[in-house]
């Protein structure tokens, strides 16, 4: 099974999925600050002063981590980065579902609520990064030479 896993073909579509996914997501937020701060401050987790910090740092990196992906610029240091916030993200929708909150997740712009199949969707992109930052992916990557 580990052939499965490691198989660089594999590896290559869960890089560019994720790539596209956190470049659209950071896109989509990059674009309307204010609302991602308004998700952010639904989840009742962060200071009043962290809000706006984190709703303009972290779509750039969302952006700039899911473009080094699709090139295959440091794959497992990316997909590390993308596995935390991914991490932290999921941590903050279960605190927020235990806690009967019903809001946006934040995660595309409007419209997507916490629930159990945001749950889903992250722990698919958790598995994914955990292979990349396991495995990498070296196919059709850009070549520093």
């Amino acid at each position: 099974m580990k052939n499965f896993y490691s198989n660089k073909y594999l590896l290559l579509i869960i890089r560019i999925i994720l790539g596209f996914i956190f470049i659209y997501a950071g896109a989509e937020k990059i674009s309307d600050p204010e609302e991602f701060a308004i998700s952010i401050s639904n989840y009742r987790l962060l200071p009043t002063a962290a809000i706006n910090f984190f709703a303009i740092t972290l779509p750039w990196i969302e952006l700039v981590t899911g473009i080094l992906l699709i090139f295959g610029i440091a794959v497992k240091e990316n997909s590390s980065i993308v596995f935390f916030m991914l991490l932290v993200f999921t941590i903050a929708i279960v605190i927020s579902l235990f806690r009967g909150l019903s809001i946006d997740c934040g995660c595309f712009g409007k419209g997507t609520q916490i629930g159990l199949y945001k749950l889903g969707e992250n722990t698919l992109m958790i598995i994914g990064t955990f292979l990349l930052m396991i495995f990498g992916s070296d196919l059709f990557k850009l070549k520093s030479e």
